[in-house]
């Protein structure tokens, strides 16, 4: 079979399955398509005039943000004087010729990656491969995930370059799927860029070797990767969050609301302020407010419609404090400040609601 893919040869391949009468897992049926080469990357012509060979101008979007990491890896480390260990960090779009893009979010053909490569001295990578494993999960804690919703997942089968890798799993409403992967890709990505660029990319370490008390001297270094979707963690921030509610209220009726249980901490607006009324001098002690807190987090201020409705909206959206400005607040300086996720509500002094807002979201 080996020879067969590396000469290409789709119809020797189809023969192959049949001959084997390999059967589908899923249908047990023999029922097999002609063998064809996907294209997984996206190519388009470079330059602004068609070329006469298409071939010629043939560039490919990049499938990763990582190969921009190593390319500037001497940049890097010279000019920023670092020390290995170190890692190099980005966030940016790649683009993948998916097969079927599905499941909403999940698996789309341009997405968000965020991405780093952490450049160690070789033997040590498992080391850095286990610490960076239980950081990173620690990482998707510290936003509100629970931990029974996070799992890890070891490779079976490794990428040709890896030595260990394994995947952070999340549990969609669709299933346990890959929310980040881990791995250990040895100095495979620096050496193919030496190779190909006749350049020598390589670190001088002049630590000392405990073992031979000397210098460790010229080394490419190993890499550890961690490679997060920033549209996946999205979701998965979403897909806890959402939330329909349904109650009864003390007469009998029915309530219900639309919320987004967003932690504090990385809700896109932190505080509503409300005054009851538009009149009383009501909106100039609301903006006051507004005025202390605007610089430290982001605030929405709003004076329309019943307060019950603006709940409701900020509800919607997320907005984890709203605050009341009534006409108490007038005569003892307190305001009513409600939690979204329980809709309690209580009593504070108007001085205390930055403070007591920073607290949560830090």
């Amino acid at each position: 079979m080996d020879l067969l893919l590396a000469k290409d040869d789709y119809a020797g391949l189809k023969q192959l399955i049949e001959d084997n009468k390999i059967k589908c897992a899923i249908s047990k049926t023999c029922n097999w398509t002609d063998v064809r080469q996907f294209n997984l990357m996206f190519s388009t012509e470079f330059g602004a005039v068609a070329a006469d060979n298409p071939d010629d101008n043939k560039v490919y979007l990049r499938p990763e943000t990582a190969q921009g990491i190593f390319v500037n890896f001497l940049n890097v480390q010279k000019t920023g004087r670092m020390k290995i260990p170190f890692g190099i960090a980005q966030t940016g779009k790649a683009f993948r010729n998916e097969i079927v893009a599905r499941q909403f979010i999940f698996r789309m053909r341009e997405f968000e990656q965020m991405e780093m490569q952490f450049f160690i001295r070789p033997g040590t990578q498992m080391e850095w491969y286990k610490f960076w494993s239980e950081e990173r999960i620690k990482w998707h804690q510290s936003l509100g995930i629970p931990a029974e919703k996070l799992r890890f997942h070891d490779h079976v089968k490794l990428a040709h370059y890896a030595d260990a890798a394994m995947d952070i799993e999340f549990e969609f409403p669709f299933g346990w799927k890959e929310l980040e992967g881990i791995h250990s890709r040895t100095d495979f990505d620096l050496k193919q860029h030496q190779e190909f660029s006749k350049k020598k990319i390589q670190y001088f370490d002049n630590d000392i070797d405990a073992a031979t008390n000397k210098p460790y001297g010229n080394y490419t270094p190993f890499v550890v990767e961690t490679s997060v979707g920033l549209d996946r963690l999205f979701l998965t921030i979403i897909s806890l969050a959402y939330a329909e509610e349904k109650w009864l209220k003390e007469d009998g009726t029915e309530d219900s609301r639309v919320v987004l249980k967003i932690p504090a901490k990385i809700a896109p607006t932190k505080l509503a302020i409300l005054p009851l009324l538009k009149k009383d001098g009501l909106p100039e002690i609301a903006k006051q407010l507004m005025d202390d807190c605007k610089s430290s987090f982001m605030c929405f201020y709003e004076e329309k419609d019943a307060i019950g409705k603006r709940y409701r909206r900020m509800d919607a959206i997320g907005t984890p404090f709203c605050v009341t400005i009534d006409h108490q607040t007038k005569e003892d300086n307190t305001v009513t400040i409600r939690y979204r996720d329980t809709m309690v509500q209580e009593r504070i002094a108007l001085a205390d609601v930055k403070r007591l807002v920073m607290e949560k979201i830090i």
